[in-house]
């Protein structure tokens, strides 16, 4: 497998300052930035495991 077959994933951009309303919302953009970049982090995990000649 190459890394074109198999492209390293892309970390979540984070949320502008002005992203956030400050009301308490249940699920604050914050919130979702943190379980994305969670996510991120378990696949880049993965993608290393199958790349463990490419780069960090």
């Amino acid at each position: 497998m190459t890394p074109d077959d198999d492209p390293r994933p892309v970390e979540p951009e984070p949320p502008l300052p002005s992203d956030c309303c400050n009301s308490g919302c249940p699920i604050c953009v914050h919130d979702l930035y943190a379980e994305q970049l969670q996510h991120y982090r378990e696949q880049l995990a993965a993608w290393k495991q199958r790349h463990p000649e490419e780069p960090l």
